[in-house]
């Protein structure tokens, strides 16, 4: 954080003396418990606070409570969130530590944070409420969004309520109509006249006549802040009557009255001190007397708190208070009016006082406030690392704002802090001017009008300048640009830049992998990983381990990758506490190699694993690549639907990064659906992505081009293309042994035997078989072949008994099987019913109706449809009675050994 947390916003406040007991209001409190948010929306002055405190003392027990008051500054998407999750960790201990984790490193979204929290809340046994107070003050976008989903997803033993002056950007009426809001707005917090004459006949005794309090009660309205005004006012008077037909009209001049009226019944001493001190948010003793220049600062408000002169407590020692609101709107604008020249130098002092005590979020805030532009840059100038670290680009977007452009201008540690604000929000067009501001400075040397305050920060600059014009060329996919900017960037940074120094070789990596040169990349990488390790920066360095591994698949060394993976696991839970975020990434990773290798029960184990540990423990691209590893398990389990509905699944939260897309998951659905035979979306797909075989195959492109083969061979006229897919594969292949890929050497070799099979080639095995199974052996490639079915499996049987490949052939075989062992093919089949497809046509032979049968398989209805279609179709049938009687005489019936379903965390995604 940029300043510490402040933990007077965790403080329930506590309940006030003399208070009115409002048992109507507090049981309709009490209904929230049924609710999921209950909302109390009313102006100010209505005694939300105070109603809230009423309720949660006298409620009963057997529940926690998580109290937040927020603040403007409290607008920040991390700021906020960690303050919220701060509060809930506070009330049950060890809810949230996960989160909190999370919420320090790099950029985890706030579904994956807030799904961390909920899972914790929904093993408490007890109920917990989370109060917000001051609502209003939020306006992010990323703030509601997330309450949303929090509101969403809630445990049925948390309960959420709502304090704020105006409606909440959330869907209410959504909630209104489910019945799961609980409301009480600005006509239900006022004093009806019963609760008045109470609170006035406790505040002032038997001194108002029931004509005077229903005087009272009538010109106030029952708004409560002017009730407590005008009963502070009427302490001591003996004109009561006079004073209550002394005011009248509407709300804001019936309490600008009265709170001129009490601050005129004020000591002098004790007027001048509430003046002064109106510019402060928060007011401890120390703090007010720096600000006044005064003595006796906690004493002075001990004695209003005693007083009741609307100070509300922060903490429970009497230490920490702030004014109400409203009070705090009528002593700033008496301020301004009597002693318009006292404000700045009142700001100077907070600013001041709160940069000694190590809260520059504060100080910045009132330097800002005093219009000291200068001491608010060299604030926020101080506080730019902080800031990066904890993710508050929004507060540091605020506050650069604030400042005059001028002044951002002259400071070029600023200017490059600004740029570096902008890449993060995706302004990429703002961020060269930016640089060239700081380098204007850096060309000048010494320029008395420069100013600098953070000496690293400025010797770094030359360094972070070429590093962010890497990172826009490579948003331009300007390869050449990406190279040259990185090295200099390399040239520039210290020994001990190690975060700059990773930055840089990581850039200079992604650049070398668009070039398909992929010994540069995984060599850059691994020389940015080692920076970034040694600077501590771990969760960087597993995104640095998926970059690593996917860079060894395509060059088919499958060991190298599982051992990236792993020393990434390692890493990850090296520190003792949480996996860090990254974890579950590593186990996706591990999952695809040993799925690749046919080893599909620890290929689940995996996935359970990494589902286990949840999206949050995942970096941005885990949704995406989590949903198209278990889509590819569920091809080779031959449930080719599920593993399509996957692929949408994946495509849907597909999250774009620097990372080279070298595998989109629309062409990895192809693939799919042509497996399934439905070649008219595949075809689509490739005519959508523009390919043809007379490209020239680049490295980006290289997986389409190979899925593009895949869908021309599958075409009834394939004839008609097999020169020019012949044309395009020897073009790849001579791509892919110049890049050595080997990993796409292996899959090239494999589309050129199946071609040969499509010109009519002898049974044997060609020469391209033989050869891919040679390199694919070391490394142990199964599912490359085996993906490809039945087409293949004739030529693997034919170098099954014999030659050096024999055994690799085999093994390939037995995957094709699915069993584990080499089975020929059923006679009277054309085309072999999948493992999923026999699961199907077993339970068509039992008294199952679909429904069923879906429950029984654990998949959705529509994809019990699909493979009864294939059922039939390689049944040559057309009902349920015809498909049974097909499958006995073929001995189909009963269920193969060796086919089991997945388990339920593959099966459920």
């Amino acid at each position: 954080m940029a300043g510490p947390l402040l933990a007077t916003k965790l403080h329930v406040p506590r309940r006030r003396p003399g208070w009115v007991a409002r048992r109507r209001l507090v049981e309709r409190l009490g209904r929230s418990r049924d609710a999921a948010l209950t909302l109390l929306s009313a102006p100010a002055g209505f005694g939300k606070t105070t109603l809230l405190t009423d309720w949660l003392a006298t409620a009963p027990g057997g529940r926690s409570t998580a109290w937040l008051s927020l603040d403007a500054r409290d607008d920040d998407p991390v700021l906020f969130w960690t303050y919220l999750v701060t509060a809930l960790d506070a009330a049950v201990p060890g809810v949230g530590a996960r989160a909190l984790a999370l919420l320090q490193s790099a950029e985890p979204p706030v579904e994956a944070v807030l799904a961390t929290v909920l899972n914790d809340l929904g093993a408490v046994p007890d109920d917990v409420v989370l109060v917000l107070d001051d609502f209003h003050v939020i306006e992010a976008a990323p703030i509601e969004e997330g309450m949303t989903f929090l509101l969403e997803h809630l445990p049925p033993r948390l309960h959420l309520v709502i304090a704020t002056r105006a409606d909440p950007a959330l869907p209410l009426a959504r909630w209104r109509v489910r019945g799961e809001l609980v409301e009480l707005r600005a006509a239900d917090l006022r004093f009806t006249p019963e609760e008045a004459a109470a609170y006035l006949g406790e505040v002032l005794g038997p001194v108002l006549t029931a004509a005077d309090v229903a005087a009272l009660e009538e010109r106030t309205e029952g708004w409560i802040a002017a009730l407590q005004l005008a009963a502070l006012s009427l302490q001591g008077r003996d004109d009561v009557a006079g004073f209550i037909a002394g005011f009248a009209g509407d709300d804001r001049y019936v309490l600008d009255y009265l709170a001129e009226e009490v601050l005129q019944r004020q000591p002098a001493p004790v007027r001048e001190f509430l003046l002064r001190t109106s510019v402060l948010g928060r007011l401890t003793g120390p703090l007010c007397d720096a600000v006044t220049g005064q003595d006796g600062g906690r004493a002075t408000l001990e004695a209003l708190d005693r007083g009741n002169l609307f100070l509300v407590p922060l903490d429970d020692r009497r230490r920490w208070y702030r004014y109400h609101h409203l009070f705090a709107d009528v002593l700033q604008a008496h301020l301004r009016d009597e002693q318009p020249d006292a404000v700045p130098a009142l700001h100077r002092r907070a600013a001041d006082w709160f940069e000694r005590a190590g809260d520059r979020a504060e100080a910045v805030s009132h330097a800002l406030a005093a219009g000291d532009v200068a001491r608010a840059a060299d604030l926020v100038e101080l506080a730019l690392p902080a800031l990066r670290r904890s993710r508050q680009e929004v507060t540091l977007s605020r506050w650069l704002a604030a400042l005059p452009d001028e002044v951002v201008r002259a400071r070029p540690v600023l200017s490059v802090g600004y740029a570096s604000a902008l890449m993060v929000r995706g302004e990429v067009a703002g961020v060269e001017a930016r640089l060239r501001d700081a380098e204007r400075w850096l060309a000048a040397g010494g320029d008395p009008e420069m100013v600098v305050v953070d000496e690293a920060a400025f010797r770094a600059l030359p360094s972070a300048i070429a590093v962010y014009r890497a990172g826009q060329a490579l948003v331009r996919e300007d390869v050449a640009g990406t190279m040259a900017h990185a090295r200099r960037a390399l040239e520039l940074a210290g020994e001990d830049d190690a975060v700059g120094r990773g930055a840089a070789s990581a850039l200079l990596a992604l650049a070398y992998w668009r070039t398909g040169d992929l010994d540069a990349a995984h060599r850059w990488y691994a020389a940015g990983a080692a920076e970034l390790e040694r600077a501590g920066h771990l969760s960087d360095v597993l995104g640095c381990a998926i970059a690593l591994a996917d860079i060894r698949l395509a060059q088919g060394r499958l060991s190298d990758a599982v051992d990236t993976y792993e020393h990434g696991l390692r890493l990850s839970t090296s520190a003792g506490g949480p996996a860090l975020r990254g974890a579950a990434d590593m186990h996706v990773g591990l999952s695809e190699v040993l799925r690749e290798r046919d080893d599909r029960a620890a290929a689940r184990r995996h996935l359970e694993t990494s589902a286990e540990l949840g999206e949050h423990v995942g970096l941005p691209q885990h949704r995406y690549r989590s949903r198209v590893a278990a889509a590819r398990l569920r091809q080779a389990d031959g449930d080719l639907a599920g593993a399509v509905e996957l692929l949408e699944e994946a495509e849907r939260c597909y999250a774009g990064d620097f990372f080279p897309d070298v595998r989109p998951v629309a062409a990895v659905r192809a693939r799919v659906e042509v497996a399934r035979g439905n070649l008219g979306w595949a075809l689509g797909w490739a005519r959508q992505r523009g390919l043809s075989v007379d490209d020239d195959p680049g490295y980006l492109r290289e997986f389409e081009h190979l899925t593009l083969v895949r869908v021309l061979l599958a075409r009834p006229d394939a004839e008609r293309d097999l020169a020019g897919v012949a044309r395009l594969l020897d073009r790849l292949l001579r791509a892919a042994e110049e890049g050595q890929r080997t990993g796409s050497v292996i899959e090239v070799l494999v589309l050129q035997t199946l071609l040969a099979q499509a010109r009519g080639a002898s049974p044997a095995a060609p020469a391209p078989l033989r050869r891919a199974l040679s390199l694919a052996e070391p490394e142990g490639f199964v599912r490359l072949f085996a993906d490809e079915g039945r087409p293949l499996a004739a030529l693997l049987r034919s170098v099954a008994d014999r030659g050096d490949v024999r055994a690799h052939a085999r093994r390939v075989l037995a995957a094709l099987d699915g069993t584990g062992s080499v089975r020929p093919a059923r006679p009277g089949l054309v085309d072999p019913l999948s493992s999923r497809e026999l699961d199907v046509l077993r339970l068509l032979a039992s008294d199952l109706d679909g429904p069923g049968i879906a429950r029984e398989l654990f998949v959705s209805l529509n994809t019990v449809r699909t493979h009864t279609k294939a059922v039939y179709a390689k049944l040559g049938v057309n009902n349920r009675r015809a498909a049974v009687r097909r499958a006995a005489e073929l001995g189909l019936t009963a269920r193969d050994p060796g086919h089991r379903s997945p388990p339920s965390a593959v099966r459920d995604r």
